[in-house]
């Protein structure tokens, strides 16, 4: 299979799970309807809080995520490949963190990779506007390259992005498409997140897709937020195929995975890496 249509949902979702997930299973079913065979919700799909407290009697351990069950039961209703950008979930970990993590889901319903988020939002965006996502999760250690039957998959999750050795990485090991679900902040994305995707697709040869979170997030517990919305897909030579805007929905894109292999021939940088000494 060289011609995939992927869709891009795009929410803009609350700290309470069960109310988040009818509006989710409607963009899937959405999807599905226009003929996507690949569609991908953003980080965070289950709940968007910075409330501590209010994440630890929301989240469930995997075993028991209801939205993870449905999400799952509606990818073998429609028989699709989903990629649930992000839900966090509850840990077995000593000191009580969650993990932000991604799942990919075949259309038999079967979850066939997992990947949790490595790198941490500790960051002072202004002097109001302070992170501190390691305080709740715990990052992931180990890089993940998913079989398809159409391509293989590197998994990423939003602050990644920043990482280019990850991305070189999954290239090398194989990847066709990188995926990069994400809540990104409002100001850090209007000045970085076009610049950011272009680059690591750039850089890898990969269709980079990165559904998103938009609009302003309320909470039941805290100030809310802002998040940039934009979710993209660019294609192996770093043009932009679609962007969603700042509107919650799904967009469609026809991605060739023949332009992967035709990009890396242009370029074959992944081949040219050299041993240096310093600094």
């Amino acid at each position: 299979m060289t011609m995939v249509k992927a869709a891009l949902v795009q929410l803009t979702v609350g700290d309470d799970p069960a109310e988040n997930l009818p509006t989710t299973l409607v963009h899937i079913r959405a999807a599905a309807a226009g003929g996507a065979q690949f569609v991908l919700t953003p980080e965070c799909t289950n709940a968007l809080s910075s409330n501590r407290d209010h994440q630890r009697k929301v989240l469930r351990h995997e075993e028991q995520d209801e939205t993870l069950a449905a999400l799952q039961a509606e990818a073998a209703r429609l028989r699709i490949w989903l990629l649930i950008g992000s839900l966090g979930v509850l840990t077995h970990d000593a000191d009580g963190r969650f993990a932000n993590r991604s799942f990919l889901v075949s259309p038999a319903g079967e979850i066939v990779a997992r990947y949790d988020k490595i790198h941490m939002f500790d960051v002072n965006v202004s002097e109001t506007e302070v992170y501190r996502e390691s305080a709740g999760y715990r990052p992931g250690t180990k890089a993940v390259l998913a079989e398809t039957d159409f391509a293989k998959i590197g998994m990423t999750v939003c602050y990644d992005v920043r990482f280019a050795q990850l991305y070189r990485r999954l290239a090398q090991a194989g990847a066709q498409i990188i995926t990069v679900p994400a809540a990104f902040n409002h100001i850090t994305g209007a000045a970085h997140w076009h610049t950011l995707l272009r680059a690591r697709a750039i850089e890898t040869g990969c269709f980079v897709l990165a559904p998103a979170q938009t609009g302003f997030h309320p909470e039941s517990q805290g100030k809310g937020r802002n998040t940039y919305g934009h979710a993209l897909a660019i294609a192996p030579w770093g043009e932009v195929l679609a962007d969603a805007g700042t509107d919650p929905g799904v967009t469609f894109v026809d991605l060739d995975l023949n332009a992967v292999a035709k990009a890396r021939a242009r370029v074959p940088s992944l081949s040219h890496d050299r041993e240096f000494t310093g600094p």
